[in-house]
């Protein structure tokens, strides 16, 4: 098992509790990322931090600095953890100061770093690292160190985070032990003298050069790459040749330095290299908006031309009939062939009979308290819960504020919303339960404040059980999963308990029609209002407004694993068409099942707002299938347990939303009619 990867233990049980939650470090509260600039003087030192490394093919990244074939920090600047924010932890960030000596404009042609000896374990292992195509995230300035790239077009350059840790072919794996760094810095006018760093280039190199010195040129195109391997041995007769257990090998790792000014880039644009190439995906992103609102738009017809006009000649007949203007027709329709006195049947006779029946016959039952409606009321109030937080980080995000530069501030804001908006889950859970004539309203907020929670906590928790296991720097270590329980235990719970008891303290919600003793018979229903055929139908126009947004997503989330998503305009304005959907779809399906005079519409609704998740995880399904090349045990069952989570979640925030939808129509329809 490999065992490089320590545990690291920040300080997170007082900073999750202060506003340390929201900043990287106390010796940096004056320094907001992606807001403040830093410009350095000519000669002054300028540290770069080791991050970790990461792979497309694997879920599992690494620290860099525990690696066992590098040259490991030193005593002194080297070797010390940068505080880091609950965000970057938990996205398996390690940062560490390196010995590498950089001066602001200094260039170094070529300098010697170290020399590292491995043996058989080190060998294999890095082998295994750089088949498996692992990219190194290094940090000058905030800015990971990045490979150039030029577009299809050969017109502009754009960066990749991160660079190769080698490259193999066939049988040979070669490391590149070294490294040109290229900084572009322009002079910074709040500080005359001073420089700011707008660029960071890392381009690297596998050298198979003298030892404890650098090679006779860095750009010699003849240079032999360094080859990782050992010379081989034969233990039995017959077996496979291994690696020699006793031989050993040398790396030697140099790296040069060169600065050039640019003064086309500003300091506030500097990220933008980073998103070049995504900028001509925006094509892509204007047919799925127009997507989006060409389906929005039918289904809005739908709902506005014929459901809202049928109910409204349907409430406006309905109302007049059972108000005695025309009730005497009721006594001249025949109940058998042989009552009629041979005249024809008054078709307004007709249409009296037709009202008598549908969705207004089931008044008396129709705000009957569903089955298992203590369990509803919490999924709603928790649903509420994740629309809260949902909607709050999507603003941050339009205005800035969660920017790429704040590494890890999107998940630390996402918590923080989260446990605070435990207060809305209570409220509105509370409100549900009283509406169905629920008393216990401590155990309704209990349940609301771990059911929804503790599923995802424990998910967690189980999957980085195997994380744990593969010694990978994305395990959480132990004091940051007691502080996520502290966050959870003493500030969620209890804020969900004082919503819930002000929302069982506001009179319950008067119901437009009463409720008769006994139940009304539900007649065979159609078999598209059954529960499969309801959940397929219900979830299908919903997925189809967002998955070629999930393309971005998953390709953000699985394989760039940098986190650097930015089109946030786009994704908030698929999400409003995605609940818009969601809202009508559900008021369509709801108005059918009262039309079939099925009053069980409670958790139907819930069930067809949240359908479009099971659409979600076949996606992911086919996205791991045709996109990912991951391999191994832990990888897929990393991959399969979080798309589940996040699908779940995600049903749990479009059922709340479907069931408001059709509460609030179902209260508006029967508020309309007048009922005995």
């Amino acid at each position: 098992m490999r065992c490089y990867s320590k545990s690291h233990v920040p300080q997170l049980l007082l900073s999750l509790l202060s506003l340390a939650l929201l900043w990287p470090s106390a010796s940096q509260a004056f320094y907001i990322p992606g807001w403040s600039e830093r410009s350095y003087a000519d000669g002054e030192s300028i540290p770069l931090q080791l991050n970790k490394i990461t792979s497309d093919a694997t879920e599992l990244p690494y620290s860099y600095a525990e690696l066992p074939f590098i040259c490991k920090p030193k005593k002194g600047r080297g070797g010390r953890s940068v505080g880091l924010n609950l965000g970057e932890v938990l996205r398996g960030d390690r940062i560490v100061e390196s010995d590498y000596e950089l001066s602001m404009g200094k260039t170094e042609e070529c300098k010697w770093f170290c020399d590292v000896t491995v043996g058989r374990d080190e060998v294999l292992e890095a082998q295994r690292l750089i088949r498996h195509n692992y990219v190194v995230e290094w940090i000058v300035d905030n800015l990971p160190g990045a490979t150039s790239f030029k577009s299809f077009d050969k017109l502009r350059k754009y960066y990749a985070a991160g660079f190769k840790l080698g490259n193999f072919e066939n049988d040979q794996v070669f490391i590149h032990n070294h490294v040109t760094l290229i900084f572009r810095y322009r002079r910074s006018t709040k500080s005359p003298g001073k420089k700011l760093i707008v660029g960071f280039e890392v381009y690297p190199k596998s050298i198979d050069g003298p030892a404890q010195k650098c090679p006779s040129s860095i750009s010699d195109t003849n240079q032999s790459p360094l080859e990782v391997t050992l010379p081989l041995t034969q233990s039995e007769a017959g077996a496979k040749p291994e690696y020699d257990p006793n031989a050993t090998m040398r790396i030697t790792y140099t790296y040069s330095v060169y600065w050039e000014e640019d003064e086309t880039i500003d300091w506030s644009n500097r990220w933008d290299l980073y998103f070049v190439n995504q900028e001509q995906s925006s094509n892509i992103h204007v047919l799925a908006i127009i997507n989006s609102l060409v389906i929005s738009f039918l289904l809005s017809g739908m709902v506005g031309v014929v459901l809202l006009r049928t109910l409204n000649r349907d409430i406006q007949s309905y109302n007049a009939k059972t108000s005695g203007e025309e009730g005497k027709r009721l006594k001249r329709i025949p109940t058998t062939p042989g009552d009629d006195d041979g005249g024809p049947v008054d078709p307004d006779d007709e249409e009296l009979l037709e009202d008598t029946t549908g969705w207004k016959l089931v008044h008396g039952d129709v705000f009957r308290p569903p089955a298992y409606g203590g369990l509803l009321a919490p999924l709603v109030g928790s649903g509420v819960q994740l629309l809260a937080t949902m909607g709050t980080l999507l603003i941050f995000s339009l205005i800035g504020v969660l920017n790429p530069s704040y590494r890890g501030g999107f998940v630390s804001f996402g918590l923080f919303l989260f446990v605070f908006a435990g207060v809305f889950s209570g409220y509105f859970s509370s409100r549900v339960y009283k509406a169905f004539g629920g008393d216990n309203w401590v155990k309704n907020a209990a349940l609301t404040s771990s059911l929804v929670p503790g599923a995802i906590f424990l998910t967690i928790f189980i999957l980085n059980l195997f994380v744990w296991g593969q010694a990978s720097s994305s395990a959480i270590p132990f004091f940051t999963l007691v502080a996520l329980v502290c966050m959870w235990l003493l500030i969620s719970v209890p804020l969900s308990l004082v919503g819930a008891w002000f929302g069982f303290k506001q009179p319950a919600y008067d119901q437009p029609t009463k409720t008769t003793q006994i139940p009304r018979q539900i007649p065979q229903q159609p078999w598209y209002l059954k529960f499969g055929p309801s959940i397929l139908l219900g979830g299908v126009v919903p997925f189809a407004v967002i998955f070629i947004e999930l393309l971005f997503v998953f390709k953000s989330i699985w394989q760039d694993k940098s986190g650097y998503y930015y089109m946030y305009g786009f994704l908030a304005l698929i999400i409003v068409i995605l609940l818009v959907t969601i809202v009508e779809i559900t008021v369509v399906v709801t108005y059918f099942q009262l039309c079939a005079e099925n009053y069980h519409w409670w958790w139907h609704s819930f069930r067809v707002g949240a359908s479009s998740a099971v659409y979600v995880f076949a996606y992911s399904i086919w996205y791991y299938f045709t996109k990912l090349h991951i391999q191994g045990f832990v990888n897929s069952l990393l991959f399969f347990g979080y798309s589940l989570l996040g699908s779940a979640v995600y049903g749990v925030l479009g059922g709340t939303v479907g069931f408001l939808a059709a509460y609030m129509f179902v209260r508006r329809i029967y508020g309309a009619v007048k009922a005995d």
